[in-house]
């Protein structure tokens, strides 16, 4: 009969850089996410308005260039 060792590390090592991975993406969205706002919020309602956005809009917009980030 034959010995087949098993390795359970393998699978444990692709879930840790599969979360690492996760948590690298969600911090790169919620930097792109910050620095939307920021650099909206700082525009004048007339520079706004010129964009097509109103202040109202300046979290959907970050929402959106943050899922679009990746």
């Amino acid at each position: 009969m034959a010995y087949a060792p098993s390795s359970r590390s393998a699978p444990a090592a692709g879930a840790a850089a599969g979360l690492f991975d996760r948590i690298a993406r969600t911090l790169r969205r919620r930097k792109v996410y910050r620095a939307t706002v920021r650099e909206l919020s700082a525009l004048t309602t007339r520079e706004l308005s010129d964009l097509g956005i109103p202040r109202s809009m300046i979290t959907r917009v970050a929402l959106e260039a943050a899922r679009n980030a990746d």
